[in-house]
């Protein structure tokens, strides 16, 4: 199945597209334009000869005749270059500048013999021995070199300059324009044809399916709808638990239509800066406008599209409304949207504004559940065409073992699978491949504890009791394994699934889950007369069943048919009933459990020699299986044909 995601063009755009034709390159242009260019280079140029002027003064100072005449008596002139009456030396030791001609000292040094001058220079110059060169004393630099060193410090801050000014075109581009012009536009990567997902990599989910058949019809065939006066829906609302392919389906969408398809996380939108967000994702619409008829997808909306406050917003949070509020506005079609689809998906639909879910936006909510066990097989057989399988593999049989898990979490399962191959050095992919990864996913992986024989044996007990009552309750889910040997937190585990998926649960159904769930704390008081900490995975199974038995599907006689307690966990019970129905609440799911657990002590009881002969066989084995755990407490297990 094909699951590369398409890269980002830019780090500050926040979606990625794949189909869309790339759009006609750009034209480059100097950021802030070629006067300010200009004006800076002018500017550098001039400030650049001052200071090298500034630098040039005094290193051979003028000095006077009279005094050049003195240095000459003294012996002092190594040797002078003479052009004309213009004068250039270098003395033999450094002397004072004369005061009033400079300050500090020199050596090398240039004068002017005055045209009246009736001295005789030449025979001093040979009685001091001083050397009359034919090349100047003094080497100035030529006209070339002064150039260069004038541009060099100019060439550099404009190439500063013009990097400065890029960066931070890319970097504060994702605002209102940025901070130096307007950035260019994204350029959307185009996949191979061979490489779109289509609805051929989506199984498991043929309810959902045909719900987005329609908008693939569509986008097919729009004129044949126009005709008959039928508007494109603009939104599509994906609503379901995380791991069941909503981003899949949406990029299913659009490669079986065969339209650009722009994806998204909402969270990519949200910055620090206020107007950001909002500024993407407008351009995020402009850009699928260009190549209408196309799809955007955002995925997690719920990030920035819960229900908004009364309140001022300050900070992050009136910038998730001000996103929000232009999401609202381009799909209302103040924009020209027409031909764009938004495809949306949320694990909390709940949460959503009124204003993102009514018609005209997202005409259309599909609620996309975990799959059936058909479903699971179809998804099983697409996760593993890449993964060699043995002869003897079952898929039925493993999605008839996997109720609940969803395409990611059977997704997981195949590459584990094909991870234990790898390890085992196996060219194919077995049975026991599977099965030892389902275990491994679902009860955790194994443990390399060495238990005291007393603790072990106490294990033991634990989870046969769950695992006997699991086996008396009627209609019970059948127990598939039983093993003490330590996994992930768990010093024992008993695995039970149904036959078949169950999507509505009866009061007996439930109890019976609860005396299950207990009998491993009741086993430990029922043999050994005391309680560990061992059952309290078991404990918080328990009260997550009572109190929706209670709080909210109306199976307490007292409480009545009425919700008490709200089903998100994160809202506080206070905010959805009175203090007085809370108690109520509070003593059914006391009375509920105490009867459960007088149930299961009792049946315990009732049937210690199963109890004691499960534990023997699961002390010697260490693990059952189902026929092995129902042979060992002798009970006979009742099947019945997979519906």
């Amino acid at each position: 199945m094909p699951s590369s995601v398409p890269p980002r063009d830019r780090t500050d755009q926040p979606w990625r597209s794949e189909g869309a034709p790339p759009p006609p390159p750009p034209k480059r242009k100097m950021p802030g334009g070629w006067g300010s260019l200009i004006l800076t280079a002018l500017v550098v140029y001039l400030i650049a000869n001052l200071v090298l002027s500034f630098f040039n003064e005094g290193d051979e100072p003028t000095i006077s005749y009279t005094e050049f005449s003195k240095q000459v008596t003294t012996g002092n002139v190594s040797k002078i270059y003479a052009t004309g009456d213009a004068i250039q030396g270098q003395l033999k030791n450094k002397q004072p500048v004369p005061s009033g001609e400079g300050k500090g000292d020199y050596t090398k040094f240039t004068t002017q013999r005055p045209t009246f001058a009736d001295d005789d220079l030449w025979e001093q110059l040979t009685k001091q021995s001083v050397t009359v060169t034919a090349e100047p004393v003094v080497q100035h630099r030529s006209f070339l070199a002064n150039l260069l060193l004038s541009l060099a410090p100019m060439l550099l801050l404009v190439f500063l300059w013009i990097f400065i000014a890029r960066r931070m075109s890319q970097g504060m581009g994702g605002g209102a324009g940025g901070m130096l012009g307007r950035k260019q536009p994204p350029k959307p990567v185009a996949l191979e044809e061979g490489k779109r997902t289509t609805f051929e990599d989506v199984a498991g989910i043929d309810e959902v399916e045909g719900e987005l058949n329609d908008v693939v019809d569509f986008l097919k065939n729009p004129d044949a709808y126009r005709k008959m006066g039928a508007k494109m829906p603009r939104g599509v609302l994906l609503a379901g638990p995380p791991g069941t392919g909503k981003t899949l389906l949406a990029r299913a969408v659009a490669g079986e239509a065969g339209v650009p398809f722009f994806s998204a996380s909402a969270s990519e939108f949200i910055e620090m800066i206020v107007g950001v967000g909002a500024s993407r994702v407008r351009e995020l619409f402009a850009e699928a406008r260009k190549v209408a008829p196309a799809i955007i997808f955002i995925d997690e909306i719920d990030t920035i599209g819960r229900a908004r406050g009364g309140g001022a917003g300050m900070g992050g949070h009136d910038e998730r409304e001000q996103t929000l509020n232009q999401i609202l506005t381009e799909m209302d079609g103040f924009s020209g949207s027409e031909g764009v689809i938004v495809i949306a998906a949320t694990n909390r639909a709940d949460v959503l504004d009124p204003a993102l879910t009514r018609p005209g936006r997202f005409d259309r909510v599909v609620n996309v559940s975990p799959p059936d066990r058909g479903g699971r097989e179809a998804i099983l057989r697409i996760h593993t065409r890449e993964i060699p399988l043995a002869d003897g593999v079952d898929l039925a049989q493993v999605a008839r073992t996997t109720p609940g898990m969803t395409g990611a979490e059977l997704a997981n399962l195949a590459n584990e699978a094909a991870l234990l191959a790898v390890k085992r050095q196996q060219s194919q992919v077995t049975q026991s491949d599977l099965s030892d990864a389902l275990e491994k996913v679902q009860l955790g992986a194994e443990r390399p504890l060495v238990m005291p024989e007393e603790e072990r044996r106490r294990t033991a007990y634990h989870e046969s009791g769950h695992a006997l009552l699991g086996m008396l309750q009627p209609g019970a889910d059948p127990v598939r394994k039983i093993t003490i040997v330590p996994r992930g937190r768990a010093l024992g585990v008993t695995l039970s699934t149904p036959d078949a998926d169950k999507y509505a649960y009866t009061e007996e159904y439930l109890r019976g889950r609860i005396i299950g769930a207990l009998g491993g704390m009741a086993a430990e008081q029922v043999v050994f007369g005391v309680i560990t900490t061992g059952a309290e995975n078991d404990l918080e199974q328990v009260t997550n069943i009572v109190r929706g038995m209670v709080g909210r599907w109306g199976m307490s006689e007292v409480v009545g048919r009425l919700t008490a307690i709200p089903a998100d966990a994160q809202q506080a019970y206070g905010l959805s009933a009175a203090p007085a129905t809370l108690d109520t609440v509070d003593g059914e799911m006391r009375r509920i459990v105490d009867e459960c657990y007088d149930d299961a002590c009792r049946l315990l009881r009732e049937n210690r020699d199963k109890l004691d002969a499960l534990s023997e066989a699961l002390l010697a084995a260490e693990t059952l299986e189902e026929a092995e755990a129902y042979r060992a407490a002798g009970i006979t297990r009742l099947t019945k044909e997979d519906g």
